[in-house]
């Protein structure tokens, strides 16, 4: 089941949640809505899901427009960052009930929810806990049985709201892998929230990344990483810093030293170039496009991460070898290996 967000809108008074929001979401696609709060990724996940009206656009399922249907119209399966289990009920209870409020000439025979619950079970891997509580289930067991709950009504898209947010780091990466099994088992058309980039990056097939209500890139996780669109998908996806660059005749400058990046047939003018870490190489004082001092260093794992300040106050980092020998207070040069370059006049569309 394929999903299209059509110029969806939605204003909360004078904010605007969404602002011409358009998204294809593949049929049996996991798709990450990723940005920082108050971007708009869990307005438009409740969009979707028919929980949030919008005030223009249209919110499609399979080419058929859903924009008006009802939640319990749309078929589709929702997880909580916070479970939402019902504590009076038993697992196997909780999981059960979506089948068994039916309407009577919908629901499903007791054999079959039964049959259909023990299945469930087998698939989130808690075969056994089927007459335990809520209470006695830890918050990664909990949002396994959230998870089935949500698979049990068979629904045509499985939307995830934060679904790990309440969990500690080791839960989250344990269950981040056992999430892209289960999607790869299951197929089912998939979108989640996350504020997350680790989380995004790794599970999704593909991110959509979302900056004050607004739609800023979609892409493969590489796509997104190694192409951003926007100053705001460079600075949010990782460690970026910005240099004041010249584009002179398809060349770009930094400190009248030329840098191997793309101008992206940028006209001459003023320009941003954005780097990472790995962009940047140290050489003897005096050379490279850029001048400061050493001023703390670290190792990450088999790397090691310089920080360096600038005479104008700036500080950036730079990755080198594990065995490079650069102490605080040393006077270095950094060449620009490479890096995203951005007009000055950019704004956003």
């Amino acid at each position: 089941m394929d999903i299209r967000v059509a110029g969806v809108t939605k204003e909360f008074g004078d904010l605007a949640a969404l602002h011409d929001v358009h998204l294809d979401v593949r049929p049996g696609e996991l798709l990450a809505l990723l940005g920082p709060s108050g971007s708009g990724k869990t307005t438009l996940l409740r969009t979707i899901a028919g929980l949030v009206q919008a005030d223009r656009g249209q919110v499609l399922f399979g080419g058929l427009d859903a924009t008006h249907l009802p939640v319990q119209k749309r078929q589709v399966g929702f997880v909580f960052q916070h479970y939402a289990l019902f504590k009076h009920m038993s697992v196997a209870d909780n999981i059960a009930y979506g089948l068994q409020v039916r309407e009577r000439a919908k629901r499903p025979s007791r054999a079959e929810i039964r049959r259909r619950t023990s299945e469930l079970l087998d698939l989130v891997q808690l075969s056994g806990y089927e007459n335990r509580f809520p209470a006695q289930l830890s918050g990664g067991q909990r949002q396994r049985v959230a998870l089935a709950r949500a698979l049990a009504v068979e629904p045509r898209v499985l939307l995830l709201d934060e679904p790990f947010g309440a969990l500690d780091a080791k839960v989250r990466k344990d269950l981040r892998a056992w999430l892209r099994d289960i999607h790869e088992r299951t197929g089912k058309t998939t979108v989640f929230v996350t504020h997350d980039q680790d989380e995004a990056l790794e599970l999704a097939d593909r991110v959509a990344v979302l900056n004050l209500g607004r739609l800023e890139q979609v892409g493969t996780p590489d796509e997104v990483q190694d192409q951003p669109a926007t100053p705001f998908v460079m600075t949010f996806l990782g460690q970026a810093t910005r240099f004041a660059a010249d584009i002179r005749d398809g060349k770009v400058l930094v400190n009248e030293r030329g840098v191997r990046a793309d101008a992206r047939d940028l006209a001459a003018g003023k320009a941003s170039l954005y780097c990472r870490p790995w962009h940047l190489r140290p050489t003897p004082a005096g050379q490279g496009n850029f001048q400061g001092i050493v001023s703390g260093t670290r190792r990450l794992g088999s790397i090691r991460r310089i920080e360096v300040s600038g005479d104008d106050g700036t500080r950036l980092e730079v990755e080198i070898p594990l065995e490079a020998n650069l102490q605080p207070g040393e006077q270095i040069g950094l060449e620009i290996l490479d890096g995203v370059v951005f007009p000055d006049h950019w704004t956003p569309r």
